[in-house]
């Protein structure tokens, strides 16, 4: 009698696992079916079962996690590629007016004979070949940037020496323009961790902003803000603080530019005099500066429109 409960019990027990087994087995089948659905076709669907047996619900789920995973570097590489298309698109709009003017000027120069004429021709192809040139560089510096795998190599960076060394390159701009900036850099030597490069970058496109949208006004600050930090003695260890930097002009339609825009790519407040410039330049040094570590932030206050740069300074003799 016992042998034949026995006997009753295994065999109930061999079909519930067989029972089982061919459902793990349908599942199975059912999730590679599936796979190979989302594999072929372009979805956001994710994966789906109806038992949880043999640890098929956490299969499911860390499946599912990689979908996602999966989902979004698509959205953001679909993204990012759309930006870039977007770029370029701009950039080949913008290229085309200084282009077209070329060819018009170099007509006007074969044809001209008076010497005077034939140099004021040269200057002005000069510009917009100089004007080409800084776009491609822009464009060339903005793709990078967009690369994930671009990576700014930071050191010391004495950044007081690096802004009097790129204000004073544009000494030849300046007095081409009947400008004379107000500069007030601070006596002392400030170090920040930053890219010397990219850096100068930063300070090349602020005042090429303000060169082009300015009203030979510009004022170019450099501040230094100390915090003292006492030690266990209450006597003072070291000094730190932050540097701030503020390039600043008056401009003529105030109303007309949006703060929160002007680092966007492409932002122009004035089409009219932006024809040689690529739109791209505050969007990059916003890209460079928040890549070191700093802020930046851009002001309106009254007709007077200032960028200002803040980074952390670093003193070189705790680090030597």
């Amino acid at each position: 009698m016992i042998w034949k409960l026995l006997t009753v019990i295994l065999a109930a027990a061999v079909i519930v696992l067989i029972a089982v087994l061919l459902k793990i087995r349908a599942q199975l089948r059912d999730i590679n079916e599936q796979l190979d659905f989302l594999y072929e076709k372009d979805t956001n669907m994710l994966l789906a079962t109806d038992t949880n047996l043999a640890d098929i619900g956490t299969l499911k789920r860390n499946i599912n996690r990689f979908l996602v995973q999966g989902h979004l570097r698509r959205r953001e590489a679909v993204k990012k590629e759309q930006m870039i298309s977007d770029t370029y698109t701009n950039l080949s709009h913008d290229i085309r007016t200084p282009l077209t003017s070329l060819d018009g000027y170099f007509q006007l120069l074969r044809e001209e004979e008076d010497e005077k004429q034939q140099e004021h021709y040269i200057a002005i192809i000069q510009e917009r070949i100089t004007s080409l040139k800084d776009m491609l560089e822009e464009l060339f510096m903005f793709t990078k940037l967009k690369n994930d795998s671009f990576k700014l190599e930071l050191s010391n960076c004495c950044v007081s020496r690096l802004l009097k060394q790129t204000v004073f390159s544009y000494y030849d701009e300046w007095k081409k323009q009947g400008i004379e900036p107000e500069i007030l850099l601070c006596d002392e030597t400030v170090f920040i961790l930053a890219n010397t490069q990219a850096l100068r970058r930063v300070f090349q496109n602020i005042i090429k902003n303000a060169l082009v949208h300015g009203q030979k006004s510009i004022r170019i600050e450099m501040k230094k803000q100390d915090d003292e930090v006492s030690g266990e003695n209450n006597s003072i260890d070291r000094s730190t603080g932050q540097v701030c930097i503020s390039i600043s002009n008056d401009v003529e339609n105030p109303g007309e530019i949006d703060v929160s825009k002007v680092f966007e790519r492409f932002y122009k407040a004035d089409e009219a005099r932006s024809v040689s410039s690529s739109g791209l330049g505050l969007s990059i040094a916003k890209e460079l500066v928040e890549r070191m570590g700093g802020q930046i932030r851009a002001e309106l206050d009254g007709n007077r429109f200032g960028v200002k740069i803040t980074f952390e300074q670093i003193n070189v003799d705790i680090l030597s």
